[in-house]
């Protein structure tokens, strides 16, 4: 049962021009996507820079307007709805941000950051909240000496594990992940992830996985929605996406990860080429006539990719 549907989101950016000022177009940032969550399970999102991943993880938790399309959580549409400090929809939907240094305010000690949704959602006593603090540092993997330092006294890993630690302060039922872990290194990558995934097994967590990388998703997401201009090319399962792929984006992506066994690269190499004639040869399969990608229809139950009847079972 989901506590979190999105049904036709669409986010839209006005450009305007001439003597007036006048809105002359669009950018269709977000362009009718449909998701829904379940507890303990985590989604991915996954496209290339300016697809409207992002887009849609700010518009979930309020940063970004709605322009038409609704969310509801636990029944009750939150669209475009101003939310109330203390509200518990502020409470349930956390965000981990990309640059953790950016999201912190440098004048506060790490035990204040983490403290905050605490003191703004729950009523505990200094001791309580400071025993908290503590525990949820422990958790992260942080000594509780950490609490008297600033952001800045932190490597990246770390400053992220404090991430973790304020999204899960007050039990959320959703986190955004908002490439947690795109400019850390692959052993502290490594880290981070584990940790959020101790967390959610412990909390039964759902996570929201914003990324670009598809090995850090492949290890990470249940569920994952593939990109593309603002629509969803393809969505499944994580052994479906990557073992059954439909649309021919989705394919390329695959094809571009990179393989550790030397002997495989020809290979891949050959594949990447044979893609990419396919694509020039049978772009309209996969793209209307404006560059718009077509409405998902089904593979199986749980699997959507937004091409034609013919190309269903391809390449």
């Amino acid at each position: 049962m989901s506590f979190l549907k999105i049904e036709n989101l669409c986010v839209h950016y006005p450009i305007r021009g001439g003597f007036f000022n006048r809105i002359i177009d669009y950018t269709y940032a977000v362009d009718g996507v449909d998701m829904e969550f379940e507890k303990g399970k985590t989604y991915g999102l996954v496209g290339e820079s300016g697809s409207g991943k992002s887009t849609i993880g700010k518009a979930i938790i309020g940063l970004e307007k709605v322009t038409s399309g609704n969310i509801y959580f636990e029944g009750v549409n939150v669209s475009n709805k101003r939310h109330k400090r203390l509200s518990q929809y502020s409470r349930d939907v956390q965000m981990i941000f990309q640059d953790s240094l950016s999201s912190f305010n440098p004048r506060m000690r790490v035990r204040d950051i983490i403290a905050e949704p605490i003191r703004n959602f729950l009523n505990l006593s200094d001791q309580e909240e400071r025993k908290r603090v503590i525990e949820l540092l422990s958790i992260v993997g942080l000594p509780e000496d950490a609490q008297y330092k600033y952001p800045h006294e932190f490597s990246g890993g770390q400053r992220q594990r404090i991430g973790i630690a304020r999204a899960v302060a007050c039990n959320p039922k959703l986190i955004i992940a908002d490439e947690p872990v795109s400019a850390l290194d692959l052993s502290v990558q490594a880290q981070v992830l584990n940790f959020m995934k101790d967390i959610q097994q412990e909390f039964g967590l759902s996570y929201l996985f914003i990324s670009h990388d598809l090995g850090v998703v492949k290890h990470m997401c249940d569920y994952i929605s593939i990109m593309y201009k603002g629509r969803f090319v393809e969505t499944g399962t994580r052994k479906e996406i990557y073992t059954s792929p439909q649309h021919i984006y989705t394919k390329r992506l695959l094809s571009a990860i990179p393989d550790i066994n030397p002997s495989e690269r020809i290979n891949k190499q050959r594949k990447r080429k044979e893609l990419e004639a396919l694509y020039a040869q049978n772009e309209s399969n996969y793209f209307d006539q404006n560059g718009r990608v077509y409405n998902l229809k089904p593979v199986t139950e749980t699997h959507f990719a937004a091409i034609q009847d013919t190309e269903m079972g391809g390449v």
